[in-house]
């Protein structure tokens, strides 16, 4: 086998690995996203949960208004 032969061959692997690489970071990124939707949800609903408690607390004057 030629140097040159060797040389591509390398050169492919290095290659398809990349590819690999952008593959699982697209999942990665795809993921993220997924999760960080489901955090502003939450995040949303323990906003509003926080509103009802303390509607309920000064409605039963266990804080002051």
């Amino acid at each position: 086998m030629s140097t040159e032969n060797i040389i591509l061959e390398h050169l492919r692997a290095i290659r398809a690995t990349q590819d690999r690489h952008g593959d699982d970071l697209r999942e990665i990124k795809s993921r993220l996203g997924i999760i960080e939707h489901q955090y502003a949800s939450l995040s949303t609903r323990v906003d509003r949960i926080d509103d009802r408690l303390s509607t309920i607390e000064k409605r039963l004057d266990l804080v002051e208004a």
